[in-house]
């Protein structure tokens, strides 16, 4: 099984932030990081996965009515002295580069268990943001990481935009059923042609034993929520079995150290 950081390690530490990303840059054998990213009113892509700022800032009001600017002067809480901030996505790729270059030689070199991958959510399913396709695309093409980049949504006329934009781009589809997962896969894949599969990412809570008969080989990355910071660790762990026997290949996790120190 393949675990993922979701929202990096984001029951111990404020999630979507930097430290949250390099705490999960120090899990042994993880896979990848999960974040997602939405666009700030002056067009930079930044990383927060809520429309509004109010859960996880100082402030209140939507990502969207905001410039980048006036974003990083709110602070995240952490519970300590120090103030983390709204990081943009450039930011973050400098900081995982080095790792995502790292698993893409290996690749080369048939071996995917080095370095990290990166899972980018699309939230722009209740608001537009139009341009963020583009946006990210060019972004994660400037660094030259579009080897080991994952981009998932909700949002299926999303994906077909980044697969027009990076046809061999590795997209997933989300939602909560995995049988909906697959609806939306099996539709797009008729739009696209040539073969092209879909990845599922559907909630981890709700997968049935009479779903793995349609899979059809797919990846299969289920996500958990609940337990964020500054929450306390639940001191039980997932079934990691079960979800291999119901064809899951992925999880991704809050406190993914838990199952991989």
């Amino acid at each position: 099984m393949r675990i993922w950081a979701h929202r990096g390690c984001s029951q111990l530490y404020p999630e979507n932030t930097i430290t949250s990303f390099k705490k999960a840059m120090e899990v042994p054998e993880l896979t990848g990081i999960e974040l997602d990213v939405r666009i700030s009113k002056d067009g930079e892509l930044v990383v927060i996965h809520d429309e509004r700022i109010d859960r996880t800032t100082d402030g209140f009001g939507l990502v969207r009515e905001y410039t980048l600017g006036e974003l990083k002067s709110f602070h995240i809480h952490t519970g300590k002295d120090e103030a983390e901030h709204i990081p943009t996505m450039r930011e973050v790729l400098e900081l995982l580069r080095p790792k995502l270059r790292e698993y893409i030689a290996g690749k080369r070199e048939g071996d995917e268990n080095k370095g990290l991958r990166l899972n980018i959510e699309l939230k722009n399913g209740v608001y537009p943001y139009p341009g963020l396709e583009q946006k990210i695309v060019d972004m994660v093409q400037e660094f030259d990481v579009q080897d080991a980049v994952v981009y998932s949504s909700f949002y299926t006329q999303s994906l077909l935009r980044v697969h027009e934009l990076s046809p061999y781009a590795e997209l997933g589809i989300l939602d909560g059923r995995l049988s909906d997962c697959l609806i939306k896969a099996i539709g797009c894949e008729a739009i696209i042609g040539d073969g092209y599969k879909f990845a599922l990412h559907p909630a981890g809570t709700m997968i049935e034993p009479d779903d793995i008969f349609s899979l059809e080989g797919r990846t299969v990355r289920a996500w958990f929520g609940g337990h964020l910071y500054p929450e306390k660790p639940t001191g039980g762990k997932l079934d990691v079995f079960k979800y291999e026997s119901l064809g899951v290949t992925d999880l991704f996790l809050n406190e993914p150290d838990k199952y991989l120190s």
